[in-house]
């Protein structure tokens, strides 16, 4: 079933312009000039109930516009947008009771009320009842650890703390879909793995729809089976990572480590993507077995591995060649 439909959806800012300087300043309060800034383009896609999807794209190609769009945050100029049936932006109040929203460079937390008391205040503004708060709150606190957190003002919190929260206070009124904007941004590498596990984890045991953007694709590649690329304002592609590397990635990385320094042979040298004194990154696009027999020849290996590109060169390779092609 599907929980969120996007057809034909578009966005256009009109921004203002004005010339650098004094006179640019002057002139601007006399006679502005307006652009048309297109945010989103055509953008057409479905996710289904209990979906973990990301949604990735540069910066600029409108990702946090989407998710505002069905926040019910902004308009769109054109095309059609149902977020569990209804209208995002005509239905408020009864949209946000279905959803949570998570950007992870701002909060909906109260920055000098200790945790608790934003919760406090979140369990009224959503009308849970006292039982099902108490509940929810508990679970939610145990499954992100927060118990020691909750005495604590806000601003006083680390940012990997403050997400937590915030993901926690996001889920009290128990949501059926979630977005996330970046919850991942700024973190340390323990905190990162902690939310992951978290999101992946109430996915599968809530069935809680889940739209995810962010610029980490580690997030992507432990969390997604499908993900969205936006760039322009425009959709790439829908698919899954596998779907990515067929189109973009189908050659292989062999990562070679030296027992020794050794120059790379003038043959192999276009096949070089990384190299040090004692590691060499090799890009096959295919013969790879024929290649590692060779390698192991000429030089001094110590270890070898065999892997697929990185998510995050496939991706790069991907934006280059729309930019080509435009």
């Amino acid at each position: 079933m599907s929980q969120i439909l996007v057809e034909g959806l578009s966005k256009t800012f009109r921004v203002a312009e004005r010339k650098p300087g004094l006179l640019g300043a002057v002139g601007g309060l006399f006679q502005r000039k307006y652009r048309s800034v297109d945010a989103l383009r055509d953008v057409s896609f479905t996710i289904y109930e209990g979906e973990l999807v990301g949604y990735i794209g540069p910066n600029g190609a409108g990702k946090s516009t989407t998710i505002k769009i069905l926040s019910g945050i902004l308009v769109p100029s054109s095309g059609r947008c149902e977020v569990d049936g209804r209208i995002p932006w005509k239905q408020r109040r009864a949209h946000v009771a279905s959803i949570g929203v998570v950007f992870g460079q701002r909060t909906q937390l109260w920055w000098d009320l200790p945790v608790i008391e934003s919760f406090d205040l979140l369990r009224d503004i959503y009308r849970i009842t006292d039982s099902v708060y108490q509940q929810r709150s508990d679970e939610l606190i145990e499954m992100l650890d927060l118990s020691e957190l909750l005495d604590t003002p806000v601003r006083q919190l680390s940012l990997g703390q403050r997400v937590r929260c915030d993901i926690a206070a996001a889920l009290l009124h128990a949501p059926r879909i979630l977005f996330l904007d970046e919850p991942t941004i700024g973190l340390d590498a323990v905190s990162q793995l902690n939310v992951r596990a978290f999101i992946k984890q109430i996915s599968r045991d809530q069935n809680v729809t889940v739209l995810l953007t962010t610029h980490n694709l580690d997030d992507i590649e432990v969390l997604c089976d499908r993900i969205l690329v936006l760039s322009d304002g425009q959709l790439l592609m829908d698919g899954s990572i596998a779907d990515l590397r067929k189109q973009y990635g189908e050659g292989r990385y062999v990562a070679v480590e030296l027992e020794s320094f050794a120059s790379t042979a003038p043959e192999h040298e276009t096949l070089v993507v990384e190299r040090s004194d004692s590691h060499i990154l090799f890009s096959l696009e295919s013969d790879v077995p024929e290649f590692v027999d060779e390698v192991l020849r000429q030089y001094p290996v110590k270890d070898l591995l065999i892997t697929h590109p990185p998510i995050e060169r496939i991706v790069a390779e991907m934006y280059q060649a729309e930019r080509i092609e435009h």
